[in-house]
């Protein structure tokens, strides 16, 4: 296409608590500085991604692990236009040009284009379960009570089309927060169930998922293993855990008092799992701008673990890549300052020019997770984007 960047998002409907995304289309050539994206005094829209290994520039930290291709941490673009949808109409923020339609069609219909690419697990079953052993050792010693930790698959391709296989992926597995985001040869094309933060004038909202478990095969199955995650104690430990780090982040720039937890161990049926999902509610301090929020709050607590910072050198230590865009955001940044962004999870990261892609699958273990178990659940995650990869 003639843009080099471009994001399209679409909240497919969801019955969301504080709403999905909108469907949204965004398309321009201008990549923004990091002055830009900090910046409060211009007033247009970012739309873009901040790259978990940012953390980096928040704190003493490190990422040594060898990335399948090279990640710019932060990747913005200014949109020269972009497109609302609704069930009826068209909104556009300024005129189309007059070529967009043309550019349009250009795109790909769903499955007319090669969705395949054959990806390996960068670890071993017997890899993995031995990590989880390590962390629970890490755990006894009092390193960290709670580690995110996560496992990579990986492929090269000689064609692969993004365009088919985001349509393909939302068919099979549509989410509150799906997004397609190009930046010239890389693309994410995420399934996203998790939103980090979102920003309304004063007040910030934060949803941290932990606790999974799949749907059931009947009716009476799904209803079974909703209520088998909603009495969890291991699962309603995990998401304590980190709701409470959720909520310590957010106090750093609330108003004393005003963060509550809106809703705890929520329970949300999503296509192929059920999700346990909290909600944290704050109003900010005056003069708290976007670089404040971030400083505050990233990476988010879900993708890490607790305690924050000697957790994630537990998981720099420990795993076998540099996570790159995934568990970092992707979000839009409106003219006036408000924010959505979702956390790059259920997401294939993929470079054209490199012909690779790669994507991450993890889950919280805890003192008393059952190693196997949370393998079974990285490949339940890991299953709507194994089968947009088979091409079939």
């Amino acid at each position: 296409m003639k843009y080099d960047f471009f994001a399209f998002t679409n909240g497919n409907g969801y019955d969301y608590p504080e709403a999905p995304f909108s469907t949204r289309f965004f398309a321009g050539n201008t990549q923004l500085s990091p002055s830009e994206i900090w910046s409060e005094t211009n007033n247009f829209k970012k739309v873009g991604i901040i790259g978990y290994d940012f953390k980096n520039r928040l704190e003493n930290l490190k990422s040594e692990n060898n990335p399948f291709f090279e990640l710019p941490e932060l990747c913005f673009f200014k949109p020269s236009f972009s497109i609302e949808f609704d069930r009826e109409n068209i909104y556009s923020a300024i005129k189309l040009p007059e070529d967009f339609f043309e550019e349009i069609e250009r795109i790909p219909l769903p499955n007319s284009a090669n969705t395949s690419c054959i990806v390996s697990p960068q670890l071993s079953k017997e890899e993995y379960l031995e990590t989880v052993k390590t962390i629970q050792n890490h755990i006894v010693e009092g390193n960290t009570y709670e580690t995110n930790f996560c496992q990579a698959y990986s492929g090269s391709f000689k064609l692969w089309d993004p365009i088919s296989s985001y349509f393909k992926l939302n068919e099979l597995s549509p989410m509150p927060f799906s997004t397609l985001f190009k930046a010239k040869s890389q693309w994410l094309v995420s399934a996203s169930p998790e939103r980090y933060l979102k920003r309304t004038g004063s007040i910030i909202i934060a949803q941290p998922i932990k606790g999974t478990i799949k749907r059931g095969k009947s009716t009476a199955e799904d209803a079974i293993n909703k209520e088998t995650l909603a009495n969890s104690e291991k699962e309603q430990a995990e998401n304590l855990m980190i709701t409470d780090l959720m909520r310590n982040d957010l106090s750093k720039i609330s108003k004393t008092g005003s963060v509550e937890v809106r809703e705890l161990f929520g329970i949300y049926p999503l296509p192929r799992v059920f999700q346990m999902i909290s909600t944290i509610v704050s109003e900010l301090k005056a003069g708290i701008n976007f670089s404040d929020v971030i400083q505050a709050t990233f990476p988010m607590g879900s993708m890490t673990g607790a305690p924050k910072i000697r957790t994630m050198e537990t998981i720099e230590a420990l795993e076998s890549f540099k996570r790159g865009w995934f568990s970092g955001a992707f979000g839009v940044i409106e003219e006036n300052g408000d924010f959505d962004f979702s956390v790059i999870i259920r997401s294939i990261i993929a470079d054209l020019e490199a012909k690779k892609l790669f994507f991450g699958v993890g889950s919280a273990i805890t003192y008393d997770a059952d190693a196997a178990q949370e393998y079974e659940e990285c490949n339940l995650k890991a299953q709507a984007i194994l089968e947009v990869l088979s091409g079939k």
